[in-house]
């Protein structure tokens, strides 16, 4: 009987312990998932274009429209676009930044970093360096080479492999932009696609072997706001969060 007691007092014990170690995991789990989540911050939460304005002006076009937490661009005729790219109120120069994108068919749009809003300066690609954003499938960029395909650093670096879903499914971008690491990397889906370099004399020589090695303002800013880019095609963005680093 004794060892019976014994026995069953031991369980109790190991039971508790268990449950109180459970508990002691499950605090520190959502610790972390706090202070995960403090670390980024909403620039799209679905519900409004706060923090985002057209470049070089003032609040969203109606091009521009929410639909099911997603902003949507619908171009409102034919032509390379309306002149209608949205750029983040605020600026940024090293950063993670994080967002789903869907194109439509035979589509083009793009992802710019480092834009400086000038009056002299018509177009946010002045300035912002591009991810490309494709329908590889039906859009001539993608036959002009892999360096025009979805993904990659535009004009400059191809992604090493294709990992778009079908055209009117959402991808997920994953872009960090750090100048005290000298890195660019894109992972696209979940696949590492593209690294490069962010800081001279690499980044410029870089610039020299592309169509922008003339542009006198093209990547001159290490500190700039981001972009989304308006190219005449209907593409959405949702789940928009940048982390600075």
């Amino acid at each position: 009987m004794k060892n019976g007691i014994l026995i069953i007092m031991v369980l109790l014990f190991t039971v508790g312990c268990k449950e109180k170690a459970k508990k002691e995991v499950e605090k520190i789990v959502a610790v972390d998932v706090l202070n995960e989540a403090e670390e980024w911050t909403v620039l799209f939460d679905g519900s409004s274009f706060d923090g985002w304005h057209i470049y070089a002006g003032e609040g969203v076009p109606e091009v521009w429209t929410l639909d099911d937490g997603a902003m949507v661009y619908t171009p409102s005729g034919e032509g390379h676009g309306d002149g209608a790219n949205l750029v983040t109120d605020k600026d940024y120069t090293d950063f993670v930044l994080s967002l789903e994108w869907r194109i439509s068919e035979g589509g083009n749009s793009g992802i710019f970093w480092g834009v400086k809003e000038d009056e002299n300066l018509s177009e946010a690609y002045q300035t912002g360096p591009e991810i490309q954003i494709l329908d590889n499938e039906k859009h001539p960029d993608a036959k002009a080479g892999t360096t025009h395909q979805a993904g990659a650093l535009y004009d400059m670096v191809a992604p090493s492999k294709d990992v778009t879903n079908p055209v009117g499914e959402w991808n997920t971008n994953v872009i960090t932009i750090n100048h005290k690491t000298n890195e660019g990397i894109i992972v696209l889906n979940g696949v590492e696609i593209v690294t490069f370099s962010v800081n001279d004399p690499e980044w410029s020589e870089m610039v020299s072997t592309s169509k922008f090695a003339d542009w006198e303002t093209f990547g001159k800013y290490t500190t700039g706001k981001i972009g989304l880019q308006d190219h005449g095609n209907e593409v959405a963005f949702r789940n928009i969060k940048i982390k600075e680093l």
